[in-house]
């Protein structure tokens, strides 16, 4: 990657960082809050024949990663266009 000034790379990183710390916030909050810190709450909602609960601590935050996934890399290519350091 070459930028065109070094003012344009912290600009990038600064919204590399603020984009990764925004969806590892998502990640804990549906993987820890969801899965071990309101377990109880939610287990008294049903979900697919499943307490809600369990269903976040063994499938749904793991389905929330992978979306997480295609989410940064769908945000990060329209960062790179932003900046013009995307692959041709």
């Amino acid at each position: 990657m070459a930028f065109q000034s070094n003012e344009l790379a912290k600009a990038y990183w600064r919204e590399n960082v603020s984009l990764m710390l925004k969806l590892l916030a998502v990640w804990f909050a549906v993987s820890f809050a969801a899965g071990i810190l309101f377990v109880d709450q939610l287990n008294m909602v049903q979900f697919f024949g499943f307490k809600l609960g369990f269903w976040f601590a063994q499938q749904g935050s793991i389905y929330t990663f992978v979306l997480l996934i295609f989410i940064y890399v769908v945000k990060m290519n329209a960062l790179d266009r932003k900046y013009d350091v995307h692959e041709d």
